[in-house]
């Protein structure tokens, strides 16, 4: 429990930092009116939650420098391009790739000639053409870090029961996890029949959702699972899963309820079908709206040490951030939860069997 208050304190330390980086820069660098305080905590905040192609580990705005290393961007246009982010020297140059020249603007590539050309319409978007991109960036490379650290985490611990009934190392801390989730949300909701061709599913998103949010609140600005095409990902695998995994009492239920009169069901049919949909819409909501909400509440904190600017409501923002850390550390936990809750939930709608007789 103590290393995870020295881990969270210094995170706090590490973002207050940063922004004392930021508040420094506009000191030397123009006037208060010049430039606004709130736009650059903004913009600070904004880094922080957003993906980007080179993993930025640290930044000095005063010196104009930026410390980390680049990733490989992948681009599919009018053939394949393989070249690194440094080109973009952080969206400030044009890259270059046989004969093509493209712009990071917003995170996002365009395809522009030499000069670095961008057309925008009227609600000051750009018009040019986006290349398919397959980069590698910082959330894709999270996700294989903890891709590859569950594959240690669970290869590890299946060859520690294959010695012997008790796990060994790290495993001692995840059995119990495994165990409660096999008798805890597997079981109860899908049923003793069917739970155990769902678990390793379960296990999986579960461990990789929790990863990611502790990865999170680490001072390295790593926000996956509050991208929301990350947890489109997840939730449709949950939606596939269930829908494949349907029984005829699964279907009828939607389509054609039994013991209900024959005018209501074609009311109800309809809603029920939207039901199908609405349940993986609120998965991928639910989970990326509070991760997100607790990244930009807990930055919004530490940037308002900035905007009081005296010992009286700094200290007050520091100790609130770092309350509203500890609590991500549960939120993060309860997150993860949370998804494979519901996501055992769903799978036992579409497996469970009962007679007609008894369910009404």
């Amino acid at each position: 429990m103590q290393s995870k208050f020295l881990v969270k304190f210094l995170t706090i330390t590490v973002l207050v930092f940063s922004f004392h980086l930021n508040a420094q820069h506009e000191e030397h660098e123009g006037t208060p009116e010049q430039i606004d305080r709130k736009t650059e905590i903004k913009e600070s905040i904004n880094h922080h939650i957003q993906d980007s192609h080179d993993f930025i580990l640290f930044s000095d705005t005063e010196k104009n420098k930026q410390y980390g290393f680049s990733l490989p961007v992948i681009l599919i246009d009018e053939g394949f391009h393989l070249f690194s982010s440094s080109k973009f020297h952080h969206g400030e140059s044009v890259a270059e790739s046989n004969g093509n020249f493209y712009r990071l603007y917003h995170n996002k590539i365009y395809k522009t000639d030499a000069e670095g050309t961008l057309n925008f319409d009227d609600d000051h978007h750009p018009t040019n053409i986006k290349p398919l991109d397959f980069s590698i960036t910082k959330s894709v490379l999270m996700i294989m870090v903890t891709g590859i650290l569950m594959l240690l985490l669970f290869t590890g611990l299946a060859r520690s029961f294959g010695k012997g009934p008790i796990a060994k190392g790290a495993g001692r801390f995840f059995e119990p996890i495994v165990v409660y989730i096999r008798d805890e949300i597997a079981i109860p909701n899908i049923g003793e029949k069917h739970y155990k061709k769902y678990m390793s599913f379960l296990l999986t998103v579960f461990f990789f959702v929790w990863f990611l949010n502790l990865f999170g609140l680490t001072p390295l600005g790593i926000n996956v699972t509050g991208n929301i095409a990350v947890t489109f990902a997840l939730a449709m695998l949950t939606f596939l899963i269930t829908q494949f995994s349907g029984n005829k009492n699964y279907w009828k239920h939607i389509f054609w309820m039994p013991g209900v009169p024959v005018p209501m069901k074609i009311i109800l049919a309809p809603i029920e079908l939207l039901g199908v949909f609405i349940k993986p819409f609120a998965l991928m909501i639910r989970l990326y709206a509070n991760i997100m909400a607790g990244h930009i509440v807990l930055m919004s904190l530490v940037g308002l040490i900035f905007v009081f600017r005296n010992w009286i409501g700094s200290s007050l923002s520091f100790v609130l951030a770092f309350a509203i850390s500890m609590i991500e550390l549960l939120v993060a936990l309860l997150q993860a939860y949370i998804f494979t809750m519901l996501s055992a939930l769903y799978f036992g709608f579409a497996v469970e069997e009962h007679e007609h007789d008894e369910a009404h």
